[in-house]
């Protein structure tokens, strides 16, 4: 009977249009969380061309209007659904229960059911870099964040990116403001002018407008593009960027879907199989540029990794024993901050 049933599924997506669906937590011109997304979602319209039919909700909240746009989705015929916020966890979870024959996929949350997948991307990998970066370029030894919301991805972004700046200057201290959206210009532009004031010279953000490279460039100041390169709104300020990557992804659950291979999995994209990548190393000596290059390939071939112990909290408490590499739960469960930064937590 299963092997009847998987050649019927495979005749069934074979045969006739996949109707693939997006939610997302921002505008897809917001240059990038959404944005890279939308780029994903591009390249499986590319790749696949008549066999699929994509379709997209933007700025969506997380919470029950999520859980209305994808029931929408599903009820329109969508085939699989990518849900692309953290916050929209439990609410893909509830409609996987109420769509059964429908596939769902939910970006960098931790839960999965037998017709929904997890997945998401080490982009701590490439934050680490940046951190290695702004240890080397700072001036004032301040550094700074503009951070969304107090989940285990962004903390554990904070941690690498203050550890990397830290592992080369170890007078390096770090402000923090927590703006409590994804995606507000104003908010976040504010938060690193503020920041700027206090001496921060080196900007990063987990936020998704280019609003604090923009501030970065007017101040005169240097940071790091978020989720895609935001150079060109800061051709003087941007030292790297993080890029996601999600094409691949995205192509390959579509097409196992298409040839009834699809299988729930919990994915997490490394920079060896280029789903974390980075923008090129500008405004920045040949000193700086050839370290964050060793770091990186050191990184990408799997020599290195940021989170290995001996590693404290900033309450002293230690999280990862001497040689002890943090496992992927330890990782997506993060919830302190570690030692040496003195904000508190949220």
């Amino acid at each position: 009977m299963l092997t009847a049933l998987g050649v019927c599924t495979h005749t069934v997506y074979a045969d006739e249009k996949v109707k693939v669906g997006f939610v997302y937590v921002g505008p897809t011109g917001d240059h990038g969380w959404t944005y890279r997304h939308d780029v994903g979602r591009q390249a499986v319209q590319e790749h696949f061309g008549d066999k699929v039919e994509t379709v997209y909700v933007e700025s969506v909240s997380e919470g029950p209007d999520a859980a209305r746009i994808i029931r929408g989705m599903a009820m329109d015929g969508a085939d699989i659904i990518f849900a692309t916020s953290f916050g929209y966890m439990e609410q893909t979870l509830k409609m996987a229960k109420m769509f059964p024959n429908v596939k769902f996929e939910h970006a960098t949350g931790y839960k999965q059911s037998v017709n929904m997948s997890s997945y998401g991307l080490r982009l701590y990998q490439a934050r680490h870099v940046q951190g290695i970066i702004a240890g080397m370029m700072t001036e004032t030894n301040k550094i700074c964040y503009v951070a969304s919301y107090p989940i285990p991805e962004v903390i554990r972004e904070i941690n690498t990116y203050f550890l990397g700046a830290r592992r080369m200057n170890p007078d390096v201290t770090m402000d923090i403001i927590w703006v409590n959206t994804w995606y507000d210009p104003g908010k976040e532009s504010d938060a690193a002018k503020v920041l700027m004031a206090q001496d921060c010279d080196m900007i990063a953000q987990h936020t998704d407008s280019p609003a604090p490279m923009q501030a970065a460039e007017a101040f005169g100041r240097h940071g790091f593009g978020q989720a895609s390169d935001q150079i060109v709104f800061a051709p003087d300020a941007q030292l790297t960027a993080t890029i996601d990557n999600w094409s691949p992804y995205y192509i390959r659950k579509v097409g196992a879907l298409i040839d009834g291979t699809w299988e729930s999995e919990n994915y997490f994209g490394d920079m060896k199989e280029g789903a974390v990548q980075m923008a090129p190393f500008t405004n920045m000596p040949d000193d700086v540029r050839a370290k964050a290059q060793e770091v990186k390939d050191a990184i990408s071939n799997g020599e290195y990794f940021a989170f290995t112990g001996p590693i404290y909290d900033q309450d002293g408490n230690l999280q990862l024993a001497e040689g002890e590499v943090a496992t992927d739960y330890q990782l997506n469960s993060m919830n302190y901050y570690v030692q040496g930064i003195t904000s508190p937590m949220p």
